[in-house]
């Protein structure tokens, strides 16, 4: 990584660091950091503080082995606030929590940007042996057609109380729906943003 340009004077040595799941985007916990304690983040990948009562670096999870490890190190406008994107190895809070202010975090949506990354990726570098690739090869009409299908089973599921059955349709008709924005050449942001636009009326 290359090294962040942090005002440390500003802030007499020490800079708030924001810690925040990398994947659903919850914030985990706020710490403080001093040079040598980001230096120490970077070299061994885990969020190292700088403890403002004991007087001395401690690395989260040091004690409880719940260690949070960097994706990312971001720095603000003004060079004296980071945000650090880690992925938790356990709950966060000394309380057992999954986070210092008491939120859950088990939200699995953030799959859906991941899944959205593949899916481009199948398209952009197609292979013989990957379906999604497949789909975008048998064109448009075909990708449609598979949507309307999936759309189908899922009504039928719905009539019915197996819940494994009606999930694994909605999982189904999700993907190809992914897929068919893909093959359309649309962001699902661009969606959100009509479905926000509704929301605002």
């Amino acid at each position: 990584m290359d090294r962040l340009v942090v005002d440390f004077d500003k802030v007499n040595g020490l800079v708030p660091a924001i810690v925040q799941d990398a994947h659903s985007r919850e914030v985990l916990m706020m710490g403080y950091m001093n040079q040598e304690a980001l230096d120490l983040s970077r070299k061994t990948g885990k969020v190292t503080f700088f403890s403002r009562t004991k007087q001395r670096l401690w690395t989260k999870g040091e004690t409880s082995g719940n260690f949070l490890l960097i994706r990312k190190i971001e720095l603000d406008c003004d060079q004296d606030t980071l945000l650090i994107q880690a992925t938790p190895q356990g709950p966060v809070c000394h309380t057992g929590e999954d986070t210092c202010f008491a939120h859950q975090n088990h939200s699995k949506t953030y799959f859906i940007d991941a899944l959205r990354k593949v899916i481009k990726d199948r398209k952009n570098n197609p292979s013989d042996k990957s379906y999604t690739a497949s789909l975008f090869a048998s064109g448009i009409n075909k990708v449609a057609q598979k949507v309307g299908e999936e759309a189908v089973e899922i009504v039928i599921e719905a009539k019915d109380d197996n819940k494994e059955l009606f999930l694994g349709e909605a999982a189904d008709l999700l993907f190809h729906y992914l897929v068919l924005l893909e093959a359309k050449g649309y962001e699902l942001d661009e969606v959100m943003e009509v479905l926000i636009n509704r929301h605002q009326k």
